[in-house]
């Protein structure tokens, strides 16, 4: 089995995943190799909670473009996890 910590690379922190904290649903970049169950092993070994739902989605490539050069961002995946009634809400900003 991978390590959790590669599995789940960083938090997606924005305004709308902001508001999704309140209803304790948090956002993650994966490894865009990971599966559902994998993600849902790797949150719980990470952050000691209990997670009840896990929805992936893969964010495709955008073409960009520098000057006359052509190229593409990375194609990423995003994993929306939902934590279990009664758990404890995951602090990402605990120095701040």
């Amino acid at each position: 089995m991978k390590d959790p910590r590669d599995i789940i690379k960083r938090p997606v922190i924005t305004e709308r995943t902001a508001d999704y904290m309140n209803e304790l649903k948090y956002v993650f970049e994966v490894d865009i190799k990971a599966n559902k169950t994998e993600v849902k092993k790797a949150v719980e070994a990470i952050f000691g909670v209990k997670v009840s739902n896990v929805n992936t989605l893969r964010v495709p490539a955008k073409p960009k473009r520098y000057g006359r050069h052509f190229g593409y961002t990375p194609e990423w995946k995003k994993a929306f996890v939902t934590l279990a009634e009664g758990s404890k809400p995951l602090e990402f900003f605990e120095s701040v």
